[in-house]
């Protein structure tokens, strides 16, 4: 399968790599890493073992790359305003799309953009940062979750599943993608938030009594949020206690929006704050730790605190609900 990658990160070079080492025809988008892949190729530290990836086939821009099978998805959320000239290209009669970004309303975007029928969404359960130039670091999981946007063939997800697990991911299915969106949330919103904002990592966190109280008390808040959307099944509060004890054994970890606020890089403040805040809007749940703690987040990195929230990227999407 020819695969595209559009936003070649932490996450998309992960599971690119791991695509293309298992025989895949993986073409990377690249920026920062381009001239070092290309160079030097790609080299994975991974807690399954370490591999380098010769023969890269990295592009400057969509076009050089062309029509794909698939593009992956796993550019930051805030960058949705380009996906039009970045996944444009890439797209051929049948070519579907898969993004596994954080947060809620990247579904919503690609579908009015390029056709709902080629969309799909899946949530990735990854702790991998980036070292230097042309070098990622895996430091556990990998799980991805993926679902249809609409409901649809499944056949066509299943030929996704087997791809990845082909490739060495646990991949599983879903028929309910909202459900598994909030799932991430409950552990991203916390972590993510708290992490970027006090500037410590996950272990410092859960070490201390208050703290760890607080990160489960925002989680209970995104609980009730989610469970008035109309999930399949509604999620337990036991999943706030099963996502501290498997942040545990993360050990020392920075998420992502601890990494960028470091790297002076924008926050994805809208898609994993303020449309979930709105979500639960609609619903009446109020959320007033994630509404202080996406304004607090908003403060210190100086970001109008509604930036980039309207249209479709904020409107309810009932195929989600």
């Amino acid at each position: 399968m020819k695969i595209a990658i559009v936003g070649s990160g932490a996450l998309g070079l992960y599971y690119g790599a791991l695509l293309q080492r298992c025989g895949e025809d993986v073409r990377f988008l690249l920026r920062r890493d381009y001239e070092a892949i290309m160079n030097r190729g790609l080299k994975l530290f991974s807690i399954n073992g370490d591999f380098q990836l010769t023969g890269v086939q990295g592009f400057r821009t969509p076009v050089e790359i062309g029509p794909v099978d698939l593009v992956l998805i796993g550019l930051k959320s805030f960058a949705n305003d380009r996906l039009a000239e970045l996944v444009g290209p890439l797209l051929g009669n049948d070519t579907q799309i898969l993004t596994l970004q954080n947060g809620l309303g990247n579904e919503a975007t690609l579908a009015a953009l390029f056709g709902a029928e080629r969309v799909m969404g899946g949530v990735a359960f990854l702790c991998s940062n980036r070292g230097e130039p042309g070098v990622l670091h895996h430091l556990g999981a990998g799980r991805v979750v993926i679902g249809e946007y609409q409901a649809g063939d499944r056949s066509r997800l299943e030929e996704l599943a087997t791809l990845f697990t082909r490739a060495g991911v646990d991949c599983r299915m879903t028929d309910d993608l909202s459900k598994v969106r909030w799932e991430k949330l409950v552990w991203n919103i916390p972590f993510n938030g708290l992490c970027a904002l006090l500037q410590q990592t996950v272990d410092r966190l859960l070490t201390v009594a208050a703290t760890r109280q607080s990160l489960r008390e925002i989680m209970i808040e995104v609980i009730t949020a989610a469970n008035a959307q109309g999930l399949s099944s509604p999620i337990p509060e036991t999943f706030a206690d099963n996502m501290l004890l498997f942040t545990d054994a993360m050990g020392v970890y920075k998420p992502s929006m601890q990494l960028d606020r470091e790297e002076g890089r924008q926050l994805e403040t809208a898609a994993i704050f303020r449309i979930p805040l709105e979500y639960g809007r609609m619903e009446n749940v109020r959320m007033p730790r994630v509404a202080m703690l996406a304004t607090l987040l908003e403060q210190v990195v100086s970001v109008p605190p509604l930036a980039d929230i309207s249209g479709v990227e904020i409107s309810i999407d009932e195929t989600l609900r």
